[in-house]
């Protein structure tokens, strides 16, 4: 338990996933130009194992020599990080724990990346990108990938309200200057759940209404638009009607389910662009 105290002390609170531009995903060398999402995208970090993430770095604990010596040399390899042996066991006797961290990586006082690092390496990040991007995405899609995991709206335990409010900024400007191509909308967490509920419920009464109890695809227009509808009974019973409403190439979805003997109405937040999601509210 001391051990691992100290290994908070030194690297930070423990997190559940790392922003994209975080050293830890980005200094390793890549196999191919897809995309690095998590530490087992990582071939230097092959045979990590029973591993706790922290904001610098994160230690795992391998049960053999062989794993614990390739990743430390792996790493060794790589001059952004640093790897070294613990003699003290964390998770079990017979396991051997090894800890990797980003050199560059300095804390503010709150526990957060120092702001102007963190921005920085944002902004390296998202140019790098732009090269291949085909689509911008927005803030409320790509926030977990910005800010890391956990995080609020516009912070988390590896970047300060100050930074995160300024990368959303930048990214902004980044897509409304077309470097990465037309902006897609998807996620309409900008709205507050109860709009968003009043959305989806709108629109899947509409195709309840519209429905013929006996076609499960069909048209029909709503507030001036084209939806195209499905319904259908999910367990051939009469218990529950399973719905799903679009509007164009998913410039509008929702789905969910209907009970009609409790008259209620359940389902996933609708995804699609805001402008026209709130002509159903």
């Amino acid at each position: 338990m001391q051990a691992f105290e100290q290994l908070l002390a030194k690297m930070g609170n423990v997190v559940e996933g790392y922003p994209d531009w975080h050293p830890i995903l980005t200094a390793p060398p890549a196999n191919s130009a897809e995309h690095v999402y998590s530490l087992a995208d990582v071939p230097a970090y092959r045979g990590i194992d029973h591993t706790v993430s922290f904001v610098r770095g994160f230690v795992t604990c391998p049960y053999t020599p062989v794993k614990e010596d390739k990743i430390i040399k792996a790493v060794d390899k790589i001059p952004e990080l640093f790897a070294y042996r613990l003699d003290t066991p964390l998770y079990a006797d017979n396991a051997h724990p090894v800890v990797v961290e980003a050199n560059m990586i300095e804390l503010e006082a709150d526990g957060t990346i120092r702001s102007r690092e963190a921005i920085t390496l944002f902004v390296e990040q998202a140019v790098n990108e732009m090269r291949t991007a085909e689509v911008a995405e927005t803030w409320w899609d790509i926030r977990s990938l910005i800010l890391g995991r956990p995080h609020g709206s516009r912070s988390s335990l590896f970047v300060n309200q100050y930074a995160g409010l300024h990368m959303r900024k930048i990214l902004e400007a980044f897509n409304n200057s077309g470097v990465n191509g037309p902006i897609k909308e998807r996620s309409l967490e900008m709205l507050s759940q109860k709009k968003r509920d009043t959305i989806r419920e709108n629109l899947l009464q509409a195709a309840l209404n519209e429905w013929d109890k006996s076609t499960e695809e069909f048209e029909f227009e709503l507030r001036g638009e084209p939806c195209r509808a499905t319904v259908r009974d999910t367990w051939d019973d009469g218990a529950e009607l399973s719905i799903a409403v679009q509007i164009g190439e998913y410039d509008l979805h929702v789905t969910g389910f209907y009970e009609p003997k409790e008259k209620l109405f359940t389902g996933l937040d609708p995804t699609g662009k805001r402008a026209l999601a709130e002509k159903f509210l």
